[in-house]
């Protein structure tokens, strides 16, 4: 199991562009649907641990979902199937970067990528609010205080936190009427 979790982790590492956000519906798709290894509600409660945890998403989602799955061994399987293709192509792209620093080519295929990243950047977004009215409210409030009105995210998560403990109590009273 250790080896098929580094294997999945690092087809996903090999085959995502665009950071940790773009790499969240692929790992999702791989250890919900393909794999069955967690289930969906799991995986979005390891995924707002990986968010709220320091360091990248998909890294932590990665660990996460590796320590679930196989203790610390998943965990560092996990970790290093999900690095070891960035390590290697930024190792390979440093070592040559100077010979084609300058290609037409290889400037165009990137620019050609910068729209499918957003995408998979939004969709992972999008994916969330699925069934979930108030929370597509939630993002939408969030986003403007983030972007428009410069509120610290620290503030958020705070604000965010007090807000679901008290819609957790107001619940529990309704549930004991």
């Amino acid at each position: 199991m250790i080896w098929k979790l580094f294997l999945v982790f690092l087809k996903i590492g090999l085959f995502t562009f665009g950071g940790g956000y773009a790499m969240i519906p692929i790992i999702e798709s791989e250890v919900v649907e393909r794999h069955s290894w967690i289930e969906k509600e799991l995986f979005y409660d390891l995924l707002t641990l990986a968010q709220a945890a320091p360091g990248p998403i998909s890294l932590n989602t990665a660990v996460f979902v590796g320590y679930r799955m196989c203790g610390w061994k998943g965990a560092v399987a996990s970790l290093l199937g999900v690095i070891l293709p960035s390590f290697l192509i930024v190792l390979v792209i440093a070592i040559f970067f100077s010979s084609v620093r300058n290609n037409s080519v290889v400037d165009a295929a990137l620019r050609g990528m910068r729209p499918a990243v957003v995408a998979l950047m939004v969709a992972p977004v999008l994916g969330f609010t699925k069934g979930m009215k108030w929370s597509l409210i939630a993002v939408v409030v969030v986003t403007i205080m983030l972007f428009f009105l410069h509120f610290s995210p620290v503030y958020i998560l705070l604000l965010s936190a007090v807000a679901g403990a008290a819609f957790a109590l107001i619940k529990r009273k309704e549930d004991k009427k």
